[in-house]
């Protein structure tokens, strides 16, 4: 009688042995598995804020898009036109987002001369920080309300705090006036003109 009490009380000192070990491993696997979940946000974190700082590495190969003819424009007058493109994610398809503007200005052939037409175009954002820039038809300027900057017809700084022109983008004129234009967007208030994406 006495050894069954022996046996029980061995048996239920070992169970106590066992049961931090059991604990041990429950609270190990735990940590392990919160680890394991929580470095798939934090990863995805670093990526987001690390995006920037990629795409300036990354030379932008623009693509080029007919935007117009050259009978849609009037010498002397910059016309806007929306640069719009097909996004798509991994759930979503969307056609036509508009991813920016151009404006196109079709340049006076001096009198007397004759030659083939010329067509500048202009990103509409602002190389300061990234307003908007408005055309003026009375004042005969590009505008930006942001920051109060002007900028000639031909893009030059004529008053404010840009640190640069507004930025030019590459006109291809094909199939006997098709308005082609590679569309870029630049580094913000930066001396120097650098494509980004």
């Amino acid at each position: 009688c006495d050894q069954g009490i022996v046996m029980s009380t061995d048996m239920e000192s070992q169970n106590q042995e066992d049961q931090p070990d059991r604990r041990g491993f429950i609270k190990g696997a735990s940590c392990a598995i919160g680890a394991a979940i929580g470095v798939v946000p934090m990863a995805a974190g670093v990526r987001m804020a690390l995006d920037p700082v990629s795409r300036e590495a990354i030379a932008v190969d623009a693509e080029f898009i007919r935007l117009a003819e050259v009978s849609d424009l009037e010498a002397g007058v910059p016309r806007k036109f929306a640069i719009v493109e097909d996004k798509r994610d991994k759930w979503s398809r969307y056609k036509d987002v508009p991813v920016g503007a151009v404006y196109l200005l079709l340049q006076k052939i001096e009198e007397g001369k004759s030659g083939e037409p010329k067509v500048i175009a202009y990103n509409t954002v602002c190389p300061h920080l990234g307003c908007f820039v408005d055309y003026r038809p009375k004042q005969q300027d590009y505008f930006c309300p942001c920051h109060d900057s002007n900028f000639a017809l031909d893009g030059t700084l004529k008053k404010g705090v840009s640190p640069r022109g507004m930025d030019s983008l590459e006109v291809d004129l094909r199939n006997g006036g098709e308005v082609w234009v590679k569309f870029q967007r630049f580094k913000a208030n930066s001396s120097e003109k650098i494509a980004i994406g």
